[in-house]
């Protein structure tokens, strides 16, 4: 169950620092970043290469954590929880949906977003029945038995989607989620991520486009691992 409210933000970052050592070297990626992110916001992550983005994703996700400073996640101090801990934290309150769509290529759609709840433990029948559901929501349930070669890129990323939904995380986060898609497919797949925004869920994007980043109504743009603004922009398109 979620513990956050409309008083409390779902993502609370303090003076994050996350430093690489190369060699002697210290590339410092992020650099006394502090945010929040509420509920059933919409918000793009944006910048240039090497801007500190992708850092703040992994950190964001729990997949790294940070040298110093607080992350709290749904009430969760995760910047100090053990490798198993996270993964749990992974797996119940964060879904992800990736630019190359990471789906197991020899199982079924179904398979495929049956996935997490076999980490959980849910049972057969009702990860089937969860599964078909969150296919059924993205519009793919006619697919369900099918392969990942045997759908388009868009019905691929669905997927993804489907199984990002599929545990009702808290956060549902894109890592570039348009990157391997064509501009039609491109807008078809913002469109579903509008929806499910609509629906009330908090949606992240990671992109250096400006064209998907102009879907969020909030943008936090990084510089040299630091953000350099955070603005308010209302989509303007059909919800």
């Amino acid at each position: 169950m979620s513990l956050s409210s409309k008083h409390q933000p779902l993502v609370h970052m303090q003076n994050i620092v996350k430093e690489y050592f190369i060699g002697d070297q210290v590339i410092r990626a992020l650099n006394d970043v502090t945010l929040d992110i509420w509920p059933g916001e919409f918000v793009a992550i944006m910048g240039p290469s090497g801007s500190g983005k992708s850092t703040m994703m992994n950190v964001m996700g729990c997949l790294d954590v940070p040298t110093s400073g607080t992350y709290v996640l749904d009430g969760v101090a995760v910047s100090t929880l053990s490798e198993d801990e996270l993964a749990s934290v992974r797996n119940q309150k964060i879904g992800f949906i990736f630019q190359s769509f990471n789906l197991l290529p020899r199982t079924t759609a179904l398979e495929n977003v049956e996935l997490p709840m076999l980490y959980m433990g849910v049972p057969p029948r009702q990860r089937r029945e969860r599964a078909m559901e969150a296919l059924e929501q993205v519009g793919l349930k006619e697919r369900a038995y099918n392969r990942p070669n045997e759908l388009s890129g868009g019905q691929q990323q669905r997927v993804a989607i489907a199984r990002a939904l599929v545990n009702q995380p808290n956060i549902i986060l894109g890592d570039e989620p348009t990157g391997a898609l064509d501009s039609k497919t491109t807008e078809d797949i913002l469109a579903l991520l509008h929806q499910l925004h609509g629906q009330g869920n908090t949606i992240i994007l990671v992109t250096h486009d400006a064209e998907v980043g102009r879907h969020a109504e909030r943008v936090i743009r990084f510089r040299d691992g630091r953000v350099e603004s955070d603005t308010a922009a209302a989509y303007e398109g059909e919800r």
